[in-house]
């Protein structure tokens, strides 16, 4: 049977994949890692950075001794498959990315990691701080400003360059919401024209969260895809 992996993003985690996994398992066997610092796993004292989840990625693949996979990634979780396939061609059958942001600059990182300030989630916005001590416990608190410093690191030198990506051969599904406030159309179409071996594909009516997306609309473009009948 084939192998698919699923990828959370920064914040996310794999429980958001139930349903996905419920729908495909009759066409795969299906893997949801986590990432360091997500869910139940420990945060690394010495931070996080996407070089750092594309090592973790590299020992769950020999560890599961999972050839030609099948991957999805979620926000974070594409780039860090994209990082991946970048190194490990000859374990990538295919990727699928869905709001994964790649026009990393300094300035947008700082911008986007000022908004993952833990005090003033808790104080602005309860419920989702609820939510973030459901999935990761406690150690919220110290992943918001780990996962800020990852994107600061990522503004001053993103992995993904355009010769890099203009390297990757294996087939990429490149996939935005048309209204992810976090993602832009264009940056994803300028990814899917320097990919030499890619599709693009918009998503009506759907935000950057994968709660948000319509579980059906994604399930048929990953039958799509992957040919899947």
């Amino acid at each position: 049977m084939k192998n698919l992996i699923l990828l959370h993003g920064a914040l996310g985690h794999s429980d958001l994949f139930k349903l996905y996994q419920e729908k495909l398992s009759v066409y795969f066997n299906i893997y949801t890692p986590l990432f360091s610092g997500h869910g139940n796993v420990d945060l690394d004292e010495n931070g996080i950075t996407i070089e750092k989840y594309t090592r973790e990625l590299a020992e769950f693949i020999e560890k599961e001794n999972i050839d030609d996979a099948y991957v999805f990634g979620h926000s974070m979780g594409g780039y860090v498959a994209l990082c991946y396939a970048s190194a490990n061609p000859e374990k990538v059958h295919s990727i699928m990315t869905l709001g994964t942001k790649f026009n990393w600059s300094e300035e947008q990182a700082l911008k986007e990691s000022k908004m993952l300030n833990p005090d003033v989630i808790a104080e602005k916005i309860p419920k989702y701080a609820n939510q973030l001590e459901i999935q990761h416990g406690s150690k919220w608190k110290q992943l918001l400003p780990a996962i800020a410093q990852m994107m600061i690191s990522l503004g001053k030198n993103p992995p993904l360059k355009s010769q890099v990506l203009a390297a990757i051969k294996v087939p990429v599904q490149i996939m935005v919401g048309d209204q992810d406030n976090m993602v832009n159309i264009e940056e994803s179409v300028e990814v899917f024209r320097t990919l030499p071996n890619s599709k693009l594909a918009i998503l009506p009516d759907t935000k950057h969260p994968i709660e948000k997306v319509r579980s059906e609309l994604l399930i048929n473009l990953m039958k799509d895809f992957w040919n899947l009948s």
